[in-house]
């Protein structure tokens, strides 16, 4: 855990997060207006709670409620996956990128959690 993180802010885990989510709000613009209700909104919905939960638990108390945040955030970033596999398969945009920066933001997340689970 970074110690000299003054907020959520300071966490890179959060800054990429938080670019994971200014990236899919790009990438689903592109998506078929008739869609916009559907997996615009749900992609967005799961994106916008990674770096959400992630703000949530870094001013939580205990380690286990810390780490239950990082956990909801991890499932979010693993349904935010799956929205990505369904854009490719509907030919929506190629997810090569979205998968990367997901990528990079599943790996931050899980040393965060770890560091967090040895360290307190």
């Amino acid at each position: 855990m970074n110690r000299s993180a003054k907020s959520f802010q300071d966490l890179v885990v959060w800054q990429k997060a938080h670019r994971f989510v200014l990236d899919v709000y790009r990438y689903t613009s592109g998506f078929p207006s008739n869609k916009e209700f559907c997996l615009t909104a749900q992609f967005r919905r799961a994106a916008v709670s990674v770096p959400a939960n992630i703000a949530e638990g870094f001013k939580k108390k205990s380690k286990a409620e810390k780490i239950h945040y990082l956990n909801i955030a991890q499932g979010s970033l693993e349904e935010c996956r799956y929205y990505l596999i369904l854009a490719g398969d509907l030919h929506y945009g190629s997810t090569t990128d979205m998968m990367l920066k997901l990528e990079e933001t599943s790996k931050l997340l899980e040393s965060y959690a770890t560091k967090i689970s040895l360290s307190l």
